[in-house]
């Protein structure tokens, strides 16, 4: 079934009234609907990372909204540099890659785009694929972060999250994504 033969919810398009602006977000309202809306149109990028020794690239850091460590996959804004503020999903994907992981990549595959929570934000989360990585510099991110970089064999990455997991740390979902996206890569290799 096609998803435009169902009706839309009487409010879809109600005017937005705009409850709070902020720097990267606004929270907005349209009907009854109660969401969050990025500022920078370009979302998001999630860098699926595999070293020539067949490690996955993770990175830890601190996130002040959920109070908690996470392991996620090397990510960032697009556009969130003044200077870039136009900059396409790949460019933004090479920054952050060397930034938050001191690798750097010769080539890079556009995998997938979505939403990150499409009952709460209109953020857009692309998935791209990093081929030919080079060690770099030592990552950690920018001035303003405090990332740590894990480097773990592909063969051991569900358990070894798994095991982050029970020491407390916050996995983030996405993560299963990008390894089957990984996994499955010859389903969207460019022909």
């Amino acid at each position: 079934m096609k998803p435009n033969t169902h009706p839309l919810p009487a409010d879809a398009h109600a005017s937005v009234e705009m409850l709070y602006q902020g720097r990267w977000l606004s929270l907005c309202k349209r009907g009854r609907w109660e969401y969050v809306e990025r500022t920078n149109p370009a979302g998001a990028v999630i860098i699926l990372a595999v070293t020539p020794e067949d490690e996955l690239l993770f990175v830890e850091q601190y996130r002040v909204p959920i109070q908690q460590h996470t392991i996620e996959m090397p990510a960032g804004l697009v556009g969130d540099i003044a200077a870039q503020a136009d900059e396409g999903v790949l460019l933004a994907a090479q920054r952050e890659l060397e930034e938050e992981t001191g690798y750097r990549c010769q080539r890079l595959e556009f995998i997938h785009r979505g939403p990150s929570s499409s009952g709460m934000s209109t953020e857009m989360i692309a998935f791209v694929r990093a081929y030919d990585l080079e060690k770099v510099s030592a990552g950690g991110g920018d001035e303003t972060e405090n990332i740590i970089v894990h480097a773990v064999p592909r063969n051991e990455a569900g358990a070894w999250l798994f095991a982050r997991a029970a020491e407390g740390y916050s996995i983030d979902p996405k993560l299963f994504a990008g390894l089957w996206f990984i996994e499955h890569e010859n389903l969207f290799k460019a022909k």
